[in-house]
Formats: C-alpha cells, structure tokens, sequence
C-alpha cells in the first residue's frame, strides 16, 4: 500500500507532519479528517507532486456531494480549532483534490481578503455552493454558530447522496434493459424478419397480421429513416428545450408525481428533503418566511416550489404554516399535521426531524418496491417483444410446413 508524507493541522489548531498509508490521496485526506486531523499538503513519500491530475480541463470537473462533505468537514474542524479564516481558506485551497473547487476557494480567499462576509463570498459560486448552503452560512456567520451550522449542512448533503445513490441504483438497471431491448427489436425487425419474409412470398404463403406488422415497419424504417431520424432529433431537442424553461420544468415534475410506484417515491423524497431543511432552518434561527424562501429554491421539484409561492403569500397574511399546507397539492396529511403540532406545542423542529426520518425510513421502502416492481415489468415487456416475433416467423413458418405435408 502506498505511503503519503503529510502536513496538517491538529484540532487544537497546531501543525503536524508524520505519514499515513492508503489507497490513494483522496483515501489519505480523508483518514487524516477521520483523525480530526486538516491536510495541508499530502504527496506520495519521496515525491514533490503527490502525483496530482493537471491540465486544462481540470477547472471544469464537476463538484461531487464527496468532495463538498469533505470540504465542509474540513472547514468545520478548522473553525472548531480556531484557525483564522484566511488561513482557513489558504490551507483548503493548497489541499482541495478537486481542481474547480481549489479555483473557487481561491477567489473565496480574494473575497475575504478584501473584507466581504462569507456569504458574499459563497453565494458568487452558484455552481459549487447551493442557495440552501450560502443561506446556511449566512445564518451560522450571524449568529456566530458556523461549526453547528456546517455540521448540520454535511447532515443535508450526506442525506440527499444517499437518497439520489438509492433512486439513481434502483432506475439503472430498467433503463439498461429497455436500451437493450430496443436495440434487439430493430436488429430482428431489420436484419432477421426480412430474410424469412422472403421466403414465405416466394412461396405464396398468406401472411398473418403479425408478420404484416413487421414489413410494414420494416418498410418505414428503410424507407423514411432520415424522417424518423429528423423526427427525433428534433423531438430530442424541443423536450430539452422546453423542460428547460418553468413551464416545462412544472409539467415535467408535476407528470412524474403522477406516475405510479415513480410518483410516491418522488413525493416521499421531496417530503423527506423538506423536513430535514426545514428543520435546520429552524433550529439555526432562520425567519420561517425566510425558511419558505429557501425551500422554495432548494427543494429541486418546481411542481412543490410553486405550492411554496402560494405558501409564501399566505405566511405574510399571518395564517400561519400548517392551514396553508392543508390547501397544497403534494404535501402529504403526515406533514401536515406534524407541522399543525409543532406549531401549536413550539417544538417545530422536533416535529419536522421526525417527519423526516420517517420519510427516510419510507423512501428507503418505496425505492426497494420499485426495484421490486421492475422485474415483473421488465419481464412482461420482454415477454411481449419476444411473443410479437415469435408470432410474425412461426406462424407462417407452420402454414409452410403444412403446405410442404400436402405436397
């Protein structure tokens, strides 16, 4: 196993040095953060470089949920340590593996340097840092409790990866199967059914509906591809478009709710990501008209965000959260009620933490239903795939051997 020379800072704020052996550097920071312990530099033992990716591109890779848990922990640990911010920040730039994160901590540090607050910073890096996160960091910079409120923020990006790693497991292998199935549906219906259909017109067999089937969408694929072709293209391309846009975003969040199995596992989602926040916010000293704000733009279905704008309206009437919710379109009777309790008893965060973790609990459930679900499924299509074919060759193919017995 490879050994890695380190430099870091301890929780009380003083550096170390020492080495550390691992599978990699990403694997070594992150047994160094496991220590308490903030990497400021770690390279392979006898190696100037620490064998560290360059190049053009790198600046453009994308920020994975790891890598911002990673950053978050770190920039916890180092507040906890009271090490001032512009070291703070040197210290995540010079260690960050991740090109574009380095670049924006960078320009952070600039910010910094220059008297701006974190938040002002934070929030010019849209790409890196999500509304919820500079709203966040804005609280916990006010109220003077950044390491509670960072700790609370790696809670909320640890949760939604799992979440999204469990949807994103269980939808893989379906849609796997039915690019695979397509494929072999146009290969038999444009290489193998032709060549037995050949045979049965140079016989003078009558062919049956399924056979005629298939010439008929032999023929339109030979003969107007490029239209089927053009067609999808552009078909491709205006969905792409439109989703793009509110409206689209809507009917595409609002149709998907609808689905079944899909739907419920969406909804129990979107539920559970509203609690947790929710919470947070709350127990962070967050307005909850503010709370609703940012939930309105973190919650990631626009279907939900626009209940959020009614919601929003109503809050400044003084009605309170809970009536509001009753009139909504998504927000289940649990949620509801938990929030109409938590109101009444002032406790609302606690009632909000539990609704999440059952939620949790739910999403875990429906996503094993789907993957459940998705055998039968597959199954039938298949099935049916298999039996349209079976039906356009055997059925004519008997007729022959029929013809041959007379014969």
């Amino acid at each position: 196993m490879p050994k890695y020379f380190f430099q870091a800072i301890d929780e009380t704020g003083k550096p170390v040095s020492g080495f550390v052996e691992a599978e990699s550097v990403q694997r070594a920071n992150t047994l160094l953060a496991e220590r308490g312990q903030i990497p400021s530099k770690v390279i392979v033992a006898g190696s100037d470089t620490g064998g560290k990716r360059s190049g053009l591109f790198d600046i453009f890779s994308k920020i994975k949920a790891t890598d911002l848990i990673l950053y978050s922990k770190q920039m916890s640990t180092m507040i906890r340590a009271g090490v001032p911010i512009i070291r703070m920040f040197s210290v995540l730039e010079s260690q960050s593996e991740n090109k574009k994160l380095k670049k924006i901590t960078g320009e952070i540090l600039e910010d910094v340097r220059e008297g701006r607050t974190l938040f002002e910073a934070f929030r010019k890096h849209p790409e890196a840092f999500s509304p919820l996160y500079c709203s966040m960091i804005n609280a916990g910079e006010a109220g003077g409790s950044l390491p509670e409120v960072l700790d609370r923020l790696i809670y909320i990006i640890e949760h939604e990866h799992k979440v999204k790693s469990e949807i994103k497991a269980a939808l893989t292998y379906p849609i796997i199967v039915l690019i695979f199935l397509a494929i072999a549906f146009i290969v038999l219906l444009t290489f193998v059914v032709p060549k037995f259909v050949d045979l049965f017109l140079r016989v003078g067999l009558e062919l049956p509906l399924p056979t005629r089937i298939c010439i008929f969408l032999n023929n339109i694929i030979f003969n107007y591809w490029y239209l089927i072709l053009a067609i999808l293209i552009s078909g491709i391309t205006a969905m792409v478009y439109y989703f793009r846009t509110d409206q689209g975003k809507f009917v595409r969040d609002h149709t998907v709710m609808r689905i079944p199995i899909v739907g419920p596992l969406f909804i129990k989602s979107a539920m559970s990501r509203f609690s947790s926040i929710f919470a947070i916010l709350q127990s962070s000293g967050v307005a909850v008209l503010d709370s609703i704000k940012i939930l309105s733009g973190t919650i990631g279905n626009v279907a939900i965000s626009r209940d959020f704008d009614r919601l929003e309206d109503q809050l400044r009437e003084g009605r309170g959260i809970a009536e509001p919710l009753k009139a909504a379109h998504y927000f289940t009777p649990m949620v509801v009620n938990m929030v109409a309790i938590g109101e009444e008893s002032g406790n609302l965060d606690e009632m909000l933490r539990a609704v999440a973790e059952h939620y949790d609990v739910e999403v875990e459930y429906a996503t094993q239903r789907l993957a459940d679900a998705v055998g039968p499924v597959l199954t039938v299509g298949l099935a049916a795939v298999v039996g349209f074919f079976a039906f356009a060759i055997f059925l004519p193919m008997w007729d022959l051997i029929k013809m041959i017995q007379k014969h």
